[in-house]
């Protein structure tokens, strides 16, 4: 499932990065994937590295943990998709599962519904993704160890 866009129509600045919130399960979850160095491993080290941490029973319903599914639209473009941030063994992107892993997981990690999220897809180009809503959250349906 490819993810592109132009950055004609962004509201900041490619360097801005948002604040990131991570449940402190996830954060310890997330730190067994990276054990082989990659530079996927890096990015997802520097969102680790610099989050927000919470109480699983206390992250925002409207903030994209492991398992959430939302939904996602292009910058600029009228049609959204559903997809699910998932581990990197339940990804296909196919069925819409994201790897955290991929320079698109990492970058919804811990955004808020209504944020951008910015990376640099495989053919050098800026790439974004509008998160518009957060339509499953496990930790606001009282999953709080999924």
């Amino acid at each position: 499932m490819p993810f592109s866009s132009s950055s004609s129509s962004l509201s900041a600045p490619a360097t801005a990065s948002p604040v990131r919130v991570l449940t402190e399960l996830d954060h310890v979850r997330l730190g067994k994937w990276l054990q082989a160095p990659s530079a996927a491993a890096e990015a997802l080290q520097d969102v680790l590295d610099n989050a927000e941490l919470v109480p699983s029973a206390q992250v925002a319903p409207d903030v994209v943990t492991m398992r959430s599914r939302l939904r996602v639209a292009e910058a600029g473009a009228s049609a959204a998709r559903e997809i699910a941030l998932v581990y990197p063994d339940e990804a296909d992107a196919g069925q819409g599962r994201i790897s955290v892993l991929s320079p698109v997981g990492t970058a919804l990690l811990g955004l808020r519904a209504g944020q951008q999220a910015r990376w640099c897809a495989p053919d050098g180009r800026a790439a974004v993704l509008q998160v518009e809503a957060i339509t499953f959250q496990p930790e606001a349906s009282g999953e709080l160890l999924r």
